[in-house]
């Protein structure tokens, strides 16, 4: 697994060739347990490696699109499941635990509920408020700047617009790690607050 921008937290990719990008997880390494974030598969490299930090006790989806590998992680090492509240009827696999806006997962990991995306309530994570972890809504299929879910795949463009304006007002961060592309280390804010400005 890769190093990030703070030593807590750690990422590893699988590259999608029909769209060109990476598809990421993320590793939050603390104390109490770790967490993943939308796991994609493991490598034996990255299993050793997250073996060597203490195993995993949560992992976190942020949509029913991201499950990726989470099943199999989980059964290999019992961490528990949580998803998104407003696809609890419909989630394709059992959750432990569900998930609304405004709820602390853990101390620390803010949930915000997202609306309009592909999935009804997509999830996004805001880590001690200067990290933002976003799903599917929020991409990034170019280095250094973020863009959106092209209108065709967005159940209501209106509110998905509303969701990102709403998280770029989230005055004090500074990355935003994307499921889907390329993750922003530096100046957060402002890279939401442009692609604000182009929707």
């Amino acid at each position: 697994m890769k190093s990030l921008h703070r030593p807590d937290l750690y990422s590893w990719s699988n590259f999608n060739p029909a769209r060109n990008i990476d598809f990421n997880g993320i590793a939050w390494i603390r104390p109490d347990g770790n967490i993943l974030i939308d796991p994609v598969a493991l490598s034996n490299h990255d299993w050793n490696h997250l073996k060597s930090l203490g195993g995993v006790v949560w992992i976190v989806l942020t949509n029913s699109e991201h499950v990726r590998a989470s099943k199999d992680i989980a059964d290999q090492t019992y961490a528990k499941i949580a998803g998104p509240v407003a696809e609890k009827d419909t989630f394709p696999i059992p959750c432990d635990r569900w998930l609304s806006d405004g709820e602390e997962f853990v101390p620390g990991l803010e949930v915000i509920e997202l609306h309009g995306s592909k999935t009804p309530g997509e999830l996004a994570l805001l880590l001690e408020e200067t990290t933002l972890i976003t799903g599917d809504l929020v991409r990034a299929r170019k280095a250094g700047s973020l863009t959106i879910l092209p209108d065709d795949k967005l159940l209501n463009r209106e509110e998905a617009v509303a969701s990102v304006r709403r998280l770029a007002e989230l005055s004090r961060v500074e990355a935003v790690l994307v499921g889907d592309g390329w993750p922003v280390f530096r100046d957060g804010r402002d890279r939401l607050e442009e692609l604000v400005a182009t929707l």
